[in-house]
């Protein structure tokens, strides 16, 4: 994977200077385009990204063309061994990026013209740059979505491993950030690595609709030459050469897949982000983050301030934007190939760098947190977490109807409120002037760890579910790392 600009920098922008006419366009064009033309038309100022998908695609290419005979032998071998020179100048930066050839492919070609002679100029038959394009795109975004993945399981084992080492740790659930009812630690944990699972399952869905291969589509109609899609679409990983030519270079909606996927992804990491500067501020203190993700204040020496959580919090901001962006794009195209869509890779390229620097962060924050259990324990046992396990002791042992049960639960906690007393403080007598049929055994299931230990259905929070549920994880994750 290359995300980041080789070595020289990226391409340089040379629009001062008179421009001449693009020699890749032959007689047509003899003047070259005006100032303003040559800025909104030039791509390599961010598809140069592309530049190891567009070497690996002209080599399958090439390989191809002279198994077919469409090509010699000798002229394969000089451009096999022209790209790799090329390749080595982009990974040591001393590529010459010129924005007067506007694209990654351009600039590719001529370099291997330059070097190879009249055999480069053999590598375009039975292509065009729309094929092109949309093979190093869904190659790109089939490197990235496996990076991704990668990442992603690596936070959902860091859940996993707190989720296991909190497993019977209480805290206070919570229905509109009110108390509701007492879960455990580990149990708040597993519901991300849940959240975050199904993030992995939609990019590995969406990965296997991508994974068709457009080279041959040629610009729009295929080509005439004998070529061999099935050969290039196996050279390079596909599954399957794409099965309309006309489809194959218009349409972008594996890029909106993909973008789909991560703006729902980053909406769960944005979730959990807000629990951690909630977590994190002093009314709550359920947590500490160390100050290897926390900043102080210019003026006020006392605070620690979560900004990675708040920072990973925005970036569903920029990788929605990109959704939205490149929906926009594609919303009022005709087919086939249209200019527009050189606007399809920059907010690509941005949502997946935003996607990749919030799960490092997310990741780094749930290893360094400190939880302050005993805080959880407090707020846990408040906001008569447990009369939700009251209503129920009515309804199973006093087979009372569960509305009864309600109404005589909330007589018996607003009493309780006006007496300034936990629900399980109230005394037998207390609760028999509500309900005579109470008897002693309903104290067993008003305190914290009775509630927890009682919730014991498939998915519930009972200390044994969640650590059974962490283990699960953790052999997961590991073998599949």
């Amino acid at each position: 994977m290359n995300t980041h600009p080789p070595a020289s920098g990226g391409p340089q922008r040379q629009d001062k200077a008179p421009t001449k006419a693009n020699q890749q366009w032959g007689g047509r064009y003899a003047d070259g385009p005006a100032a303003i033309m040559k800025e909104i038309n030039a791509s390599i100022g961010f598809d140069y990204r592309l530049w190891q998908q567009d070497i690996q695609g002209s080599l399958a290419h090439a390989a191809m063309l002279a198994k077919k005979g469409i090509i010699s032998q000798e002229d394969e071998q000089a451009i096999r061994k022209g790209l790799e020179e090329i390749a080595e100048e982009i990974r040591t930066g001393l590529f010459k990026f010129d924005e007067n050839l506007e694209d990654i492919h351009m600039n590719i070609e001529a370099r291997l013209s330059e070097k190879i002679g009249e055999a480069g100029k053999r590598l375009h038959t039975a292509r065009s740059r729309n094929d092109q394009v949309a093979t190093d795109f869904r190659l790109w975004l089939r490197e990235q979505i496996d990076h991704i993945c990668q990442t992603l399981s690596s936070l959902m084992l860091a859940l996993s491993e707190r989720a296991a080492e909190y497993a019977a740790t209480p805290m206070p659930g919570f229905t509109h950030l009110q108390t509701a009812q007492p879960i455990t630690f580990g149990h708040h944990l597993l519901a991300y690595v849940e959240m975050l699972h199904r993030d992995y399952t939609r990019l590995q869905d969406g990965r296997g609709r991508l994974n068709e291969c457009p080279l041959g589509s040629a610009a729009l109609a295929g080509t005439s030459f004998p070529i061999d899609r099935a050969m290039t679409a196996t050279l390079l990983g596909f599954d399957r050469p794409t099965a309309n030519s006309l489809d194959a270079v218009s349409d972008r909606d594996f890029a909106l897949e993909y973008l789909s996927s991560l703006s729902i992804m980053a909406m769960h990491l944005s979730r959990l982000a807000e629990e951690i500067v909630i977590w994190c501020s002093a009314p709550f203190s359920f947590i500490r983050l160390s100050d290897a993700f926390t900043t102080g204040s210019s003026i006020m020496p006392q605070k620690r301030n979560p900004d990675a959580a708040e920072l990973a919090r925005a970036k569903i901001g920029r990788i929605a934007g990109a959704f939205s962006t490149l929906l926009m794009v594609m919303k009022g195209l005709p087919l086939a190939y249209a200019k527009d869509m050189q606007e399809d890779k920059e907010p690509v390229f941005a949502a997946t760098d935003a996607i990749m620097l919030t799960l490092a962060a997310m990741e780094g924050m749930i290893l360094d947190m400190q939880p302050n259990t005993h805080k959880m324990y407090e707020l846990a046992s408040s906001g008569f977490s447990t009369a939700t396990d009251l209503a129920d002791w009515l309804v199973r042992v006093l087979k009372l109807p569960f509305r009864t049960a309600h109404h005589i639960t909330g007589r018996l906690v607003s009493k309780a409120e006006q007496k300034g007393l936990r629900l399980d403080e109230l005394s037998l007598t207390d609760m028999q002037a509500e309900e005579p049929q109470i008897t002693e055994d309903v104290f067993s299931v008003l305190s914290l760890e009775a509630s927890l230990a009682s919730r014991i259905s498939e998915g519930g929070t009972a200390p044994k579910n969640v650590t059974k549920a962490a283990q699960a994880w953790l052999s997961k994750l590991k073998a599949q790392s």
